[in-house]
C-alpha cells in the first residue's frame, strides 16, 4: 500500500502546467518549475538561524530528550529535531546525510536557515513528503522558544531573529500545525505606506491574535480570491505580502515580481492526491447524490464537467468560530486593495465581506484537520457536528484513520493537568480556547446517519 501511496501521490509533485477537470492551471504565465526551485533556493527574508544553532538545539531540551539527543548519532539527533518542530526532509533527499535540508526552509551555502512558504504548506501524508499539502506537524512557536534560550545560553554572540524577538509580543501558534500569519500580515502591512515605503502608522495596529489552519495549495488554482474570506484575488501579488519585513523595501517587491509570478504558476501545478485506499463505490454512488443535493450549492460539483462556485456562507448561516472573521476588518483588507498589492484599486478587493468561503474539497481526505482554524480532526467529525470532541489529540503523525477519515485521535474532555510543558500542551487541541472552536457548519444535520456514511465515502473519492 505505501508504493501504491507514494505513487498517486506523485502527482502532487509534477511541475507542469496541466490541470485535470476542467481547470486551466498556468494562468498567471509563470514557470511551475521555476517557482518550485524559487521556494527552496532563494531567501525571501533575512535568515532565522544557521546550521551551527540548528544541529545544537537539543542543548535545551529537556530530558529525556536532552539525553537521548546527547547519545545518539548527528543523524539521528537531526531526525529527532525535525520531528520535535514538524519539519521535513525534501523529496528525494538522502536521509543519511549529516546535513540534509529542510523542506520549509532555505539553506544557503554559509549555512544560514531562512523561512519558506513550505513552513506552512509543505507536509506529510502516511510519512511521505508532499509539497503543498497543509504542514500538520509545525511548531514555529517551539522553534523559535528553543532557538531563542540557545542562543542566550550557548551563542550570545548570534544575534535574535525576526522571530526570537516576536515571540515576546506576539504568539507564533498555540497547537501544533497552526499559526498566527494573519496577524502577522496585518502588523506588516501597517508599516507601510500603499507604495510599500515603511513609515510610522499613526496608531498601534489592531491586533486579534489567533491560530489558522493551512489550506491545502492544490485548491489553489480553483479560487477567484484568496484567504479565510476570499477578499484578495487570486494572483501572484497577493502571495507576497508575508515577505513585509523592514529590509524588504519597494524595489525588492517590483524586482521580485517575476519570481511570485512563477511561484504562482507552481501553486497551480499541484494536483490533489488520490485517496489510496479501498472505496465502496456503490456507497459512494449514492453519497455524490446526496452531496450535489445537499453540498455543492457552496462547494460545488466534481468530476470532468465539475463546478466551483467560490461561495462565501455569511456567519449567521455556517456558524463557525468568527474569531477569524472578526481579526481583519474592511477598512484593512481596503488599505490592502489600495496598495501596490492590489494594483492601487484596480484590482477586485473584496472589502466588505459577511462570512467564510466555503472551499473547494479537492482532496479533502488529505487536508486534516478541518474549518480554517483546524478544529476538527476527520470527516466524520465534519458531518457529525454533536459527536466532535471538545479536545484531541493525535496519537500517530503518520497513521490515518480510514474509518473517519482523517487524524487517527484521542479524544478528552480537558487538557491532562499532568501536561505542564507548553511545548508538549501544543499536541493538544483545546476547543474551548479563544479563536478555537469546534462549533457551526451543522447543516450535515438534516442527514441521517446512513445518508452521512455515504456522503463520507464520495468525500474519499474528490
Amino acid at each position: 500500500m505505501s508504493n501504491l501511496f507514494l505513487r498517486v501521490t506523485c502527482c502532487c509533485l509534477l511541475l507542469n502546467g496541466l490541470m485535470l477537470g476542467g481547470w486551466t492551471a498556468n494562468t498567471q504565465g509563470g514557470d511551475p518549475a521555476r517557482g518550485y526551485k524559487l521556494l527552496v533556493e532563494k531567501p525571501y527574508l533575512t535568515h532565522d538561524f544557521d546550521e551551527t544553532t540548528f544541529s545544537n538545539i537539543w542543548k535545551v531540551w529537556p530530558d529525556p530528550e536532552r539525553t537521548q539527543a546527547e547519545q545518539a548519532t548527528p543523524v539521528e539527533r537531526r531526525k529527532m529535531a525535525f520531528g520535535r518542530y514538524g519539519l521535513t526532509s525534501r523529496p528525494g533527499d538522502d536521509l543519511n546525510s549529516e546535513t540534509f535540508k529542510p523542506l520549509q526552509y532555505v539553506v544557503n551555502e554559509s549555512g544560514h536557515w531562512t523561512m519558506n512558504c513550505f513552513s506552512c504548506h509543505g507536509g506529510t501524508l502516511m510519512g511521505q513528503v508532499v509539497p503543498g499539502a497543509p504542514n500538520t506537524r509545525y511548531l514555529l512557536q517551539s522553534l523559535s522558544d528553543d532557538m531563542r534560550t540557545l542562543k542566550v545560553q550557548h551563542y550570545p554572540e548570534k544575534p535574535l531573529s525576526r522571530m526570537e524577538r516576536a515571540i515576546f509580543a506576539v504568539p507564533l501558534g498555540t497547537t501544533r500545525g497552526t499559526t498566527n500569519a494573519v496577524m502577522f500580515g496585518v502588523g506588516l502591512m501597517s508599516f507601510r505606506d500603499a507604495d510599500l515605503n515603511v513609515r510610522t502608522p499613526t496608531s498601534i495596529p489592531r491586533m486579534i491574535h489567533h491560530d489558522m489552519d493551512a489550506p491545502p495549495w492544490w485548491v489553489f488554482k480553483k479560487k477567484t480570491h484568496l484567504y479565510a474570506e476570499a477578499y484578495a484575488p487570486r494572483n501572484h501579488r497577493s502571495l507576497m505580502q508575508f515577505a513585509l519585513i523592514r529590509s524588504n523595501g519597494p524595489e525588492k517587491f517590483r524586482e521580485w515580481e517575476p519570481d511570485f509570478q512563477d511561484i504562482a504558476a507552481y501553486l497551480e501545478s499541484i494536483e490533489s492526491p488520490k485517496y489510496p485506499f479501498p472505496v465502496d463505490h456503490m456507497l459512494a454512488s449514492n453519497g455524490k447524490v446526496l452531496f450535489n443535493h445537499h453540498c455543492a450549492e457552496c462547494h460545488g460539483t466534481y468530476g470532468k464537467d465539475g463546478t466551483y462556485p467560490n461561495r462565501v456562507a455569511s456567519m449567521q448561516e455556517v456558524g463557525t468560530d468568527p474569531v477569524r472573521f472578526s481579526a481583519i476588518r474592511a477598512q484593512d483588507r481596503a488599505m490592502y486593495g489600495h496598495s501596490w498589492f492590489g494594483d492601487y484599486g484596480k484590482d477586485d478587493i473584496i472589502a466588505e465581506r459577511d462570512g467564510y468561503l466555503a472551499p473547494p474539497l479537492d482532496g479533502i481526505w488529505a487536508s486534516a484537520p478541518y474549518f480554517h482554524n483546524g478544529a476538527v480532526p476527520t470527516l466524520w467529525h465534519v458531518l457529525n457536528p454533536d459527536a466532535r470532541p471538545q479536545v484531541w489529540r493525535r496519537t500517530d503523525v503518520d497513521g490515518y484513520d480510514q474509518n473517519h477519515v482523517g487524524f487517527p485521535i484521542e479524544e478528552l474532555q480537558q487538557v491532562p493537568v499532568e501536561v505542564k510543558s507548553p511545548h508538549d500542551r501544543r499536541d493538544y487541541f483545546d476547543t474551548t480556547q479563544f479563536g478555537k472552536s469546534a462549533a457551526g457548519h451543522t447543516f450535515p444535520d438534516a442527514l441521517t446517519q446512513e445518508e452521512k456514511q455515504a456522503v463520507l465515502e464520495y468525500l474519499k473519492t474528490l
